[in-house]
């Protein structure tokens, strides 16, 4: 019995000694891949995880991340301090301004002629695919293709946003924008600036939306049609005609409601301003 104590009283403290000192290692060795804050704010270190694809003619700017399984290729530029979650992808000739953010699952760009430009603070939601061929079949394969997007645009998941289908035009979208879930902008639209669509609004080829136009749930844009400013569309509406600046509109084939008076309202017009000026 004494000769069992001995041996196990040995035994506990290596184990206990053991323990300690991997513990303290390891904190010793996390402390130590921790940047002081002084040094964080005066150099952006940029990190790629290993494991991640990055073409080594692609441009990273500094304070750059780049998560777990992505890709970069060859022609990409990505801005300052523009974040790329795990499976996040960038394709063909691709430019980030500063500061975007590519979430999980995430497409922007595509390998063909042309070009994909996304300016600086926007946020490209998870699995939302922008940059890609168009679904126009008069689209010739080798024709040039462009898409130019603003700044502070957030563009949520599974949305979509198609370049041009001809080298003479580009799809285009402005600068704070609100694109919902499950949203589609196909080729060649023009949309403004300060717009709001919500979930499954759908956008066909060639549609111009000005600014500060609000729609509703799963409605759909009939090809070539103009979304004047200030304008509301009613959810679940069809629209197969021009929407006036300031009205509102809704309707299995949408029809004008009278004015969009709780949005003029709400962006500072009062009863009395001369809506014309």
């Amino acid at each position: 019995m004494c000769s069992l104590m001995k041996l196990r009283k040995p035994f506990f403290f290596f184990c206990t000694n053991s323990l300690t000192s991997l513990s303290l290692r390891r904190l010793s060795s996390t402390l130590s891949a921790q940047p002081s804050s002084s040094s964080s704010q005066q150099t952006s270190s940029t990190f790629i995880h290993p494991s991640a694809i990055v073409h080594p003619n692609a441009l990273i700017s500094q304070g750059v991340s780049i998560g777990p399984f992505c890709t970069v290729g060859s022609s990409a530029k990505l801005g300052q301090g523009c974040q790329l979650h795990p499976g996040s992808h960038i394709f063909g000739n691709t430019e980030l301004g500063e500061h975007c953010i590519l979430m999980t699952g995430s497409v922007v760009g595509d390998d063909l002629p042309g070009r994909t430009v996304v300016g600086c603070n926007n946020i490209i939601g998870h699995h939302a695919v922008v940059g890609v061929k168009c679904q126009d079949l008069k689209y010739k394969p080798g024709d040039a293709c462009f898409l130019d997007i603003g700044d502070n645009n957030d563009i949520r998941e599974h949305s979509s946003i198609h370049r041009s289908s001809k080298s003479s035009d580009r799809t285009v979208i402005g600068d704070n924008n609100l694109i919902m879930g499950s949203c589609h902008i196909a080729h060649d639209c023009k949309v403004g600036n300060n717009n709001i669509f919500a979930n499954n609004t759908l956008l066909a080829g060639h549609v111009m939306v000005e600014d500060y136009a609000h729609t509703a749930g799963a409605i759909v844009v009939h090809q070539f049609c103009h979304i004047g400013s200030f304008s509301f569309i009613g959810g679940g509406s069809v629209v197969s005609q021009d929407v006036p600046k300031y009205m509102m509109v809704t309707g299995e084939r949408a029809e004008l409601r009278g004015l969009n008076l709780e949005g003029l309202r709400r962006r500072g017009f009062t009863a009395a301003e001369d809506l014309d000026k």
